[in-house]
């Protein structure tokens, strides 16, 4: 892949396995904490993955101790001097970088590695699937220095995962939700032993990267849009033309093909 010669300040990428790529951020020393250069860098490598053909799923982790701190408060003590409309750019910067994770054509894991506070939560929050580690720790912490603990979608996201009551809770605290009551919660999808939080999500994108490229990718959109649709009807409409979309591919005549031959699909996503 191109993007993968490409080099960063806060990220690194490498191709673990074909068609996977894990995204780690890499600012250790301060807990991976964020900076206008890694959302601008997040938001590049979003775009940039997206145009690879042969990307198809995306692994998102922290390098050392921590999966993200949240934004690095040693750039935040000249926020409260922004004008309205300062600030407001600082935070569409923030937001533009995780709606283009979140809406990637292909599916994205989280796989936290460690603390993920304030817009790191925000980060998690982003992925399609999160994997923990026992290290693994949750909270709103804006709430914390006099900001809302609604950042970067987190308060439409959590409450869809978890419901409104609990999100309410963790929100107006700011408390830490370890790894174990957020596996119970739904927050994340299950608990890892810490070194094999890795080799799991790779086993998991392996699994997806067995399906069809184009089945994942129109069950990625649906999900994701039947998520903000108003009706159970137009979630039908969506979900109709998707599959009508599919038929018209090789893949789901390949897959039937290998049923009748008791083989297994080779799919290619054309």
């Amino acid at each position: 892949m191109k993007s993968l010669e490409a080099v960063y300040e806060t990220l690194t990428l490498e191709e673990r396995s074909p068609g996977v790529v894990v995204v780690t951020l890499n600012r250790p020393q301060r807990y991976n904490a964020m900076t206008n250069t890694m959302f601008d860098e997040l938001e590049n490598v979003a775009v940039t993955l997206d145009d690879e053909d042969d990307c198809r799923v995306v692994i998102l982790t922290g390098a050392g101790k921590a999966f993200c701190a949240g934004y690095d408060l040693a750039d935040a003590e000249d926020l409260p001097h922004l004008g309205a409309l300062g600030m407001l750019d600082q935070q569409e910067r923030a937001a533009r970088a995780l709606l283009a994770l979140r809406t990637m054509r292909v599916p994205v894991i989280a796989a936290v590695n460690g603390p993920a506070a304030g817009g790191g939560l925000s980060l998690a929050l982003a992925a399609d699937i999160r994997l923990a580690s026992p290290d693994a720790k949750f909270n709103a912490a804006f709430v914390r220095i006099g900001l809302s603990a609604g950042d970067l979608g987190a308060s439409w996201l959590l409450t869809r995962l978890i419901g409104p009551a609990a999100t309410s809770e963790i929100c107006f605290t700011g408390r830490f939700v370890l790894a174990d009551e957020a596996r119970d919660l739904g927050l994340v999808n299950s608990v890892s032993d810490t070194d094999a939080l890795l080799d799991d999500a790779l086993t998991l994108a392996r699994s997806i990267v067995a399906n069809s490229p184009g089945g994942v990718q129109l069950s990625k959109r649906a999900l994701q849009a039947n998520m903000e649709t108003a009706s159970y009807a137009a979630a039908l409409e969506l979900e109709n033309r998707g599959q009508a979309l599919l038929t018209r591919g090789a893949d789901m005549p390949e897959a039937l093909a290998a049923f009748r031959e008791k083989r297994a699909p080779v799919f290619t996503g054309r």
